[in-house]
């Protein structure tokens, strides 16, 4: 298994029990200790649960936080990034702005990036992409 970034979509997934994406994360961090998201990811996880108030889940949630690594935003990643979402925006491919930046993190980081979103990350050139909810 090659280490991973979990998308948005598959720690949402992680988070309300889905048991294929627990026995994968599970599997991850028993080869590598942890398993990794990006800020982007930390923040769109974090604005909805503030949205909707969910406290239980909120705490759940930092605490998984708390025992994974958390990738920031580099200059070097939102440069790879800005590329990507040029490029697909001159072929009229767009796949806003969150996605392209976890892209850019999950490259520049030599991360697979692990997404049910398979159809927007298929776009990126040198993305390596793979789902854990089939």
């Amino acid at each position: 298994m090659k280490a991973s970034l979990l998308d948005t979509d598959i720690l949402s997934e992680f988070l309300r029990g889905n048991p294929r994406v627990i026995e994968k994360v599970t599997e991850h961090v028993i080869e590598y200790g942890f398993v990794s998201l990006s800020i982007i990811t930390y923040y769109e996880i974090l604005n909805g649960l503030l949205y909707k108030d969910a406290k239980k889940q909120l705490v759940k949630f930092e605490e998984f936080v708390g025992l994974n690594k958390v990738i920031p935003l580099t200059l070097p990643m939102a440069k790879t990034a800005a590329t990507i979402q040029a490029e697909l925006r001159k072929k009229g491919r767009e796949i806003g702005h969150t996605d392209t930046l976890i892209a850019g993190i999950a490259i520049t980081s030599e991360l697979l990036l692990i997404t049910n979103n398979t159809d927007h990350f298929n776009r990126i050139k040198g993305l390596e992409i793979a789902n854990w909810t089939i």
